[in-house]
């Protein structure tokens, strides 16, 4: 009776490891000048849905998400100029701007990381939203001599089952 009762709590551990488990694939965007690992079934957000989530005029450039869009990650090739030089002076701006914004924002983890050959800022801060609070994972670097921003966003909630997968997203990023 007790081998029947293990196995059977050992199948439900191993079916719900299996359920979170998050398949990424290598996707090219920007003219195929970018490469980074982005979880397979995510599709580029639909116009509406981008338009709710991001009202304003600076709207990413470009983003994914699940179909539901509580977890996405979005990218934005501003028009400010920006060098590997740079990365330092734009984690510093981005962290005063966080902490002006969300004043009660926790912050993890922040720095600049050598990626794939490039230096890549990041920050990583759980700032509050209406009814939730949100991860946000920000990452950053020079592409064509402007800064391209990377934003992974998921609700608190779902943190624990989508870090691993973020921090391979981040670490997976190929300027080409």
């Amino acid at each position: 009776m007790k081998k029947i009762i293990i196995s059977g709590l050992l199948c439900t551990v191993l079916l719900s490891w299996t359920n979170h488990l998050i398949e990424l694939e290598k996707k090219k965007i920007f003219d195929d000048k970018v490469e980074i690992l982005l979880p397979r079934e995510f599709g580029i957000m639909p116009e509406k849905m981008l338009k709710l989530k991001y009202p304003s005029q600076n709207r990413p450039t470009l983003v994914y998400s699940d179909e539901n869009g509580a977890v996405n990650i979005a990218f934005n090739h501003t028009s400010s100029n920006a060098t590997q030089g740079q990365l330092e002076s734009y984690k510093t701006y981005f962290i005063s701007t966080f902490k002006s914004v969300y004043p009660t924002a926790v912050w993890e983890e922040d720095g600049v990381k050598e990626i794939n050959g490039r230096k890549v800022g990041f920050i990583k801060v759980t700032t509050p939203a209406i009814d939730t609070k949100v991860f946000n994972f920000l990452f950053f670097t020079d592409f064509e001599g402007r800064l391209l921003i990377c934003t992974f966003n998921c609700t608190v909630e779902k943190k624990s089952e989508w870090i691993a997968a973020a921090d391979k997203i981040f670490n997976s990023l190929t300027i080409k």
